[in-house]
């Protein structure tokens, strides 16, 4: 039994260690890809632009006011009656309705023409 608690003891120190080299790595990268980063033509890459609290505010208000106009065009909207559809006609629904079957007729007889 004591070997099987020295195993695993052994086992934890090894994985104490290999955690601990995956953080120097970790860090290793980050730095690297900090410095990579670094080097673009602006500067912050990534960061996006300094924008003061005042100004966050406003933009804030803005985009609130840009919503509700949105919500409130949506339900002046949804309370309009919808337009209605075009119908067509009888004799107009007829016309199609014979030229289809004109047209199923035809392919019917090339059909039959070709199996003969």
């Amino acid at each position: 039994m004591s070997n099987l608690e020295q195993v695993l003891r052994q086992l934890r120190e090894e994985r104490g260690r290999a955690e601990q080299q995956l953080q120097q790595l970790q860090s290793a990268i980050a730095a690297l890809e900090g410095v990579e980063q670094g080097s673009t033509s602006r500067g912050r890459a990534g960061k996006g632009r300094v924008v003061s609290i005042l100004a966050r505010q406003r933009m804030a208000e803005a985009q609130r006011a840009r919503w509700a106009r949105a919500r409130q065009g949506a339900a002046t909207k949804s309370t309009a009656k919808p337009a209605s559809k075009r119908q067509l006609s009888a004799s107009a629904r007829r016309r199609i309705a014979a030229a289809q079957r004109a047209r199923w007729a035809k392919f019917r007889a090339e059909r039959q023409k070709k199996a003969a």
